[in-house]
């Protein structure tokens, strides 16, 4: 027997397997990779499904919201993953992403810096540009409805504070909480995101509705107006 010759996951034992593992383990007793390959299927003549998938993980810092702000084109760029494997990959990340969301729904009521955060970081967290949205909460703090108001490049968007007011008294909200993402990963706000804030809070005023913080995303991590006594 060729003592160098290299071993295809079709010949590890079974718990080493991917799909065989998940299927007597449940899916998370899995790794990352391990959960990747599955999606990738097949590697290539020179690494198992697992092995790219370890290495695509590594040029992504092994952040798995890092690894999904890559597109199509992105993942396509390895050998052994085609057009397919790339769109089943994205897919998969994407419904990741909407679970956690839904799962955030489900409260539908924001008491903290924290719950702003979560209810928003699905939206926000992965995205290369700036895109800045509101949500409208009543006297309880409950959600009435959440809106997209702006987008802009990757360091810089324009936010009229007339299009926030007039959504707020469509639907009856008492309360605004502003939320934007840096892609930059650096939640800090610029002297533009304090100048926004102040001059929405002095037009919120003259309708007796309050603006309870702004929020900056940049990935996992975010940056709050009202907790930092800045508001």
């Amino acid at each position: 027997m060729n003592q160098n010759k290299k071993l295809t996951i079709k010949d590890w034992d079974t718990l080493d397997k991917p799909r065989e593992k998940l299927v007597l383990k449940g899916a998370n007793h899995l790794s990352d990779a391990e959960l990747i390959a599955i999606l990738i299927g097949s590697g290539n003549k020179n690494e198992t499904a697992v092995e790219l998938a370890r290495r695509i993980l590594a040029d992504n810092n092994s952040n798995l919201n890092k690894l999904a702000k890559l597109t199509v084109s992105d993942f396509i760029k390895y050998k052994g993953i085609g057009e397919a494997k790339a769109v089943s990959i994205v897919a998969a990340l994407e419904l990741g992403k909407r679970k956690a969301q839904a799962k955030i729904e489900q409260r539908k009521q924001i008491i903290s810096n924290q719950d702003a955060f979560d209810y928003m970081c699905p939206i926000l967290c992965d995205l290369t540009h700036e895109e800045l949205w509101a949500i409208f909460l009543n006297n309880s703090s409950k959600i009435i409805t959440r809106s997209k108001i702006s987008q802009g490049s990757v360091n810089q968007i324009n936010v009229d504070t007339k299009i926030i007011i007039k959504k707020a008294l469509d639907n009856y909200a008492t309360g605004i909480i502003i939320c934007h993402n840096h892609p930059s990963g650096n939640p800090q706000p610029s002297n533009n995101d304090i100048d926004l804030t102040k001059r929405l809070k002095f037009a919120a005023n003259f309708f007796d509705i309050k603006i309870l913080d702004h929020i900056i995303i940049a990935d996992n991590n975010f940056f709050s107006f009202n907790e930092a006594k800045i508001l």
